[in-house]
């Protein structure tokens, strides 16, 4: 007999016990670069939290594979679990990618979440071209159903059963499924998978469901209905995808509701995107939102935790999709944290804000004259790396800047504020960036001591 939320808490009970043994093991390994501090899935498993990533399997090495290895302790495969992904042709098979994910999250004591079974898009065209009658259809469905899950029966902890079933204004979409099975198919697809794998936990999922309107307000009837027909539904999956600026004001509502109905609720897609080019405001402000977003997930106990939709900008699908858009996800193209993932460690319990241990900041005078200074401040990173960064100092024989370049500089009493410009807050482990000033002095000219912030 089922328990409520008894596999994914169970799961991440057993998950969090190794933790400890395998962040060990991971520190062995050779260093990149990377945020000072506890890594995400750490600070997430002390809340009882999923932090979680989408990935490519063909990428999961380098660099991109020690993050997500480190950081993150859910994996969902971004595409490689889709019918057209691994049924390309009718009865012909490739597992390659998909099983490379689920080999590597059991070798970084992950969990994964499979994505996804029933969907209006990236079917076969086998499937989406042929003139099914409802039997064949509701069969083909039933199998595919059973096939992948079935494979995965024990290693998948979680799966989207259904995605994106609804229009903007809550109707039904209009799809194969639908066209062909009416709205039952939903239920069907569910029984299918619990029978599949009875352990795994199975969610609906869509976008534009984030806060309380006509959409959310839809799967909330529809899992209503479904859990007092006896359906097996375990979660809704809210993907949040979102813009820069447009938190929804009644996310954490909307999650509460859910959560009432005896399910749990994941946030299974997150990325915050921006119009490009990314400035240091959009970036403090997706920033900001990510931290919301995090914050209303950890406001209700029934929020199983959050995944991100690829964690870094060079492997994220906003610029294909929106053009003109993008800086979506935690890390840079160069896989440097941005403001965004010290935004969620810091929603995670990791701290105020953005650590510089292991970054430096030194002060030098290029030339002097009886009454002028060129000076400069050099920013280098060693194990550690910046995103933004403000340097500070206190002159200490009158000293005043008079002008300063690729810095904005300010200037009150004794003390200097510095902080980069908008194309060089970036500093990666190993690398380094310079700003210049020039400053009037009277008398001596003492070395300050700059703190970096």
């Amino acid at each position: 007999m089922r328990t409520s939320r008894s596999s994914v808490r169970s799961r991440l009970t057993a998950l969090f016990a190794g933790a400890a043994t395998l962040g060990a093991l991971l520190a062995a390994g050779t260093a990149t670069a990377h945020a000072a501090g506890p890594p995400l899935r750490d600070l997430a498993e002390a809340k009882g939290k999923v932090m979680g990533t989408a990935v490519t399997g063909s990428k999961l090495t380098g660099t991109y594979g020690e993050i997500a290895g480190r950081e993150f302790n859910w994996l969902t495969p971004g595409n490689a679990m889709k019918w057209g992904s691994v049924e390309p042709a009718r009865g012909s098979f490739n597992w390659a990618e998909a099983d490379q994910i689920v080999d590597f999250a059991e070798a970084h004591g992950q969990e994964v979440r499979g994505h996804t079974l029933v969907w209006h898009s990236q079917n076969p065209g086998w499937l989406d071209n042929g003139n099914w009658t409802p039997a064949e259809l509701g069969r083909l469905m039933d199998d595919h159903i059973a096939l992948e899950v079935g494979r995965y029966k024990g290693r998948v902890a979680a799966w989207d059963v259904v995605n994106e079933p609804f229009n903007e204004d809550g109707t039904y979409r209009q799809t194969l499924w639908y066209n062909g099975l009416g709205t039952d198919y939903i239920a069907r697809a569910l029984t299918a998978a619990r029978a599949a794998d009875p352990a795994a936990e199975l969610y609906i999922n869509d976008y534009n469901v984030e806060g309380v309107n006509a959409k959310s307000t839809a799967l909330y009837n529809l899992v209503k209905s479904l859990k007092e027909r006896g359906v097996p539904i375990d979660g809704v999956g809210l993907q949040a995808h979102l813009i820069v600026g447009q938190y929804p004001s009644t996310m954490q509502q909307n999650i509460q509701r859910f959560a009432d109905l005896g399910i749990d609720v994941a946030i299974t897609e997150l990325d915050i995107r921006m119009q490009l080019p990314a400035t240091q405001a959009k970036l403090t402000q997706q920033a900001a939102d990510y931290k919301a977003v995090m914050n209303a997930c950890l406001a209700v106990s029934r929020c199983t935790g959050v995944t991100v939709w690829g964690f870094t900008d060079s492997d994220s699908w906003i610029p294909g999709t929106f053009p003109g858009q993008g800086a979506a996800t935690p890390y840079d193209e160069n896989y440097n944290p941005k403001p965004a993932y010290h935004a969620i460690a810091q929603a995670l319990g990791g701290g105020t804000g953005q650590p510089t241990e292991g970054c430096t900041a030194t002060y030098s005078v290029g030339s002097q004259w009886n009454t002028g200074l060129t000076g400069q401040v050099r920013i280098a990173c060693a194990g550690a790396s910046l995103s933004s960064w403000k340097a500070d100092w206190t002159f200490g024989a009158g000293q005043r800047i008079t002008q300063a370049w690729n810095a904005t500089c300010t200037q009150s009493g004794t003390t200097v504020s510095c902080t980069n410009a908008a194309w060089n807050g970036s500093v990666p482990d190993g690398g380094s960036v310079t700003f210049g000033f020039n400053a009037w002095w009277n008398g001596s000219n003492p070395v300050p001591t700059v703190t970096l912030g």
